[in-house]
């Protein structure tokens, strides 16, 4: 079939919205609505300039997700003197995995030309996710122990790389999945979190001092479309489950919204639309209840609600 907008064969039918594109139409659609949703997140602020640039944080894991939206924003600021981009990787220790994807973090920022960071659970906690997964004394999913690790770190290293946003590469369906996953939870409180946390105009966050604020530029892309144009585009993406995922019900959430998805064309969309505009609305009823409950952990000193923050509490666990 031919694209809707010129006589080239279509590479993406796009059930939700009717469309057939071609690749060089399907490239110009995936890039126009990140920069929409850029500019809709309000992640440029008004009164950035050349002489007080904004540096901009990316966490660049090596797959499909967090290296299209590295190319897409390279391609969108390159030119910009008023936003910095620092690609950050996080390397856990996972033999066989890791060390590929990293390869990928190393074409794509050597071709852009873009600084890049790499830092490891094993140089900052003394642990590798290989060991963790053997031992695993709290009897966890291995994905609940590397959530935490991983996010101290992207927290920390922005902090260090003094960004003014962390972007991330989470794609329309990781969003609808925890979207649809905290409403069946019934967690009100986590969704007003979620939020404040990477959800929304910053403008409109009940955001917290201590945080380097987050960022979804990929959120309106589903993860097929985000596949389709790493290989269009020829980027280094490295596309292979992790060894150790084991989110056994993310996995049931996933498959339940392929399903309605397949059967109601939109639904991931709609999902996502009704949950931001919920938790904005759940953000505002919490606002202020968590900020006189933060303290320095006790062990590390990094924010958190506990005498001792959920990371340094796992790590004691593995002594």
């Amino acid at each position: 079939m031919d694209c809707n907008r010129c006589p080239e064969e279509a590479v993406m039918h796009a059930a939700y919205s009717g469309a057939h594109l071609c690749a060089d139409h399907f490239r110009e659609s995936v890039e126009k609505r990140v920069r929409r949703r850029v500019r809709r997140d309000d992640l440029v602020p008004h009164d950035v300039t050349p002489e007080n640039p904004q540096t901009w944080v990316i966490g660049l894991s090596g797959g499909k997700d967090s290296v299209v939206l590295t190319q897409i924003l390279h391609d969108t600021f390159a030119k910009d003197p008023r936003i910095e981009l620092i690609g950050l990787t996080i390397h856990e220790g996972i033999e066989g995995y890791r060390d590929k994807s990293l390869e990928a973090c190393l074409d794509l920022t050597d071709d852009l030309g873009i600084r890049h960071e790499v830092v490891s659970y094993e140089e900052e906690f003394g642990v590798r996710m290989d060991d963790v997964v053997e031992d695993d004394p709290e009897n966890m999913a291995a994905c609940a122990y590397c959530g935490v690790f991983r996010r101290d770190l992207l927290s920390t290293y922005a902090e260090e790389l003094e960004a003014d946003l962390l972007l991330t590469g989470h794609n329309l369906d990781d969003e609808a999945q925890s979207a649809l996953m905290n409403f069946l939870e019934g967690d009100v409180e986590q969704m007003a979190k979620h939020f404040d946390a990477s959800l929304g105009p910053l403008s409109e966050r009940d955001e917290q001092d201590e945080f380097v604020p987050r960022a979804k530029p990929l959120r309106d892309i589903p993860e097929k479309e985000v596949a389709l144009y790493a290989h269009l585009n020829d980027l280094p993406a490295h596309i292979t489950e992790c060894p150790h995922s084991s989110e056994a019900y993310r996995g049931e959430i996933q498959q339940l919204l392929y399903g309605l998805e397949e059967n109601h064309p939109g639904t991931r969309h709609s999902i996502l639309s009704g949950y931001e505009e919920l938790a904005s609305i759940l953000s505002d009823e919490f606002s202020g209840d968590d900020g006189a409950d933060l303290q320095a952990c006790a062990e590390c000193g990094s924010t958190t609600t506990r005498d001792i923050c959920r990371k340094c509490s796992l790590l004691e666990s593995l002594v």
